[in-house]
């Protein structure tokens, strides 16, 4: 898989312009992370990345025929559904390994409970699982450890980490801490 390229990318809402002349290389096979505050642009890149808003300027290169996955900021998940069927169903896995998966991020008895009953810091880690455990060329992570407290968010940091080895990743965070630990080998800042 090549880089990903983003050069002279712009990008305005009305009167507000959010990325002006925007460059960056994402590489292949690492985690980058897009550092910044709020505000900063950092998920106007990931819809752009994702296809879900179009750059007002500039071009991208190396997402031809890619596969896709992403954790929003919004865990989007099928409320009415467990959790193991929103891991299995969208990532297309057995029932048994969504189940084991979710085991893993400390989620042993709620991985049947219907997403809409399940706490924000358990919506978010079954929408991790299901990103994680998907066929994927480019995973982007949009602020995906919010809500979860330290020694959660650090396993779960964990267990991502183990999983994403030679994959090409985009972490989008404020929390260099995070970036440190999921082994972000690229950091690209925005002010």
């Amino acid at each position: 898989m090549p880089d990903i390229v983003m050069k002279n990318i712009s990008k305005s809402f009305g009167e507000k312009r959010v990325l002006d002349h925007f460059d960056a290389v994402l590489h292949s096979g690492t985690v980058n992370c897009l550092l910044g505050a709020s505000g900063a642009g950092k998920t106007t890149i990931a819809r752009i990345l994702c296809g879900l808003e179009t750059q007002d300027e500039g071009t991208v290169t190396g997402l031809e025929g890619l596969k896709l996955s992403a954790v929003f900021q919004e865990d989007r998940l099928c409320e009415s559904l467990s959790a193991v069927t929103n891991v299995s169903f969208v990532a297309n896995i057995s029932r048994e390994q969504a189940a084991e998966a979710l085991l893993e991020v400390g989620l042993r008895t709620s991985a049947l409970q219907s997403a809409g009953t399940l706490s924000g810091g358990q919506k978010r880690r079954v929408a991790l699982v299901r990103a994680v455990v998907s066929d994927f060329d480019l995973l982007i992570l949009d602020e995906p450890f919010k809500g979860l407290d330290d020694d959660t968010k650090n396993l779960v940091i964990d267990w991502v980490r183990d999983r994403i080895a030679t994959k090409t990743v985009v972490l989008i965070t404020h929390d260099e801490r995070e970036a440190q630990r999921l082994g972000c080998s690229s950091v690209i800042r925005l002010s």
